[in-house]
């Protein structure tokens, strides 16, 4: 027997579950003020320019990568055949400006905005590259930001030693 969830309820918890990930905290998953937008809002460029080891990916790269999963995913939840996408690309951020970390967090956020928008304007869920990508966008966001966030605990704490 096939059973059927309304597409009303789920696309209430994934919006949830985005805004939470990316905005404001609902207490669904994270503790308050620990959104991915949130969270950055109080990094400095010379903090986003580390590795917590000086061989990993610096906090600013890890932006740049969600930030290239969410294009990555427009394309593959709008197109049939997408590109094959450069991931290693995505990882090339090393040292950044003010001004160069203030952008990559604006294009962030612009991509992030473009991806919720389209997603709400589905007129239906009944696709696996809808779905899938939307899945996705959460999942794979959320264990970025908790990478943000241990880099983040570890840099702080060589800052005070």
């Amino acid at each position: 027997m096939t059973q059927h969830i309304s597409a009303e309820l789920f696309t209430n918890n994934l919006y949830a579950l985005l805004t939470e990930t990316f905005e404001s905290v609902y207490g669904i998953y994270l503790d308050g003020g620990t959104s991915l937008f949130e969270t950055l809002a109080d990094i400095t460029p010379e903090q986003a320019s580390r590795s917590t080891n000086g061989r990993c990916a610096t906090l600013a790269a890890q932006v740049n990568h969600t930030r290239f999963y969410l294009d990555v995913l427009e394309k593959y939840m709008t197109e049939a055949e997408a590109e094959r996408a450069d991931w290693a690309s995505s990882w090339q951020i090393g040292v950044v400006t003010a001004e160069e970390w203030d952008a990559l967090k604006a294009e962030l956020r612009d991509s992030y905005t473009r991806v919720r928008a389209l997603m709400e304007g589905f007129d239906s869920w009944d696709n696996d590259h809808r779905i899938g990508g939307a899945l996705g966008i959460v999942v794979h966001t959320a264990h970025h930001l908790g990478e943000i966030r241990q880099m983040l605990c570890v840099l702080r704490d060589n800052e005070s030693a």
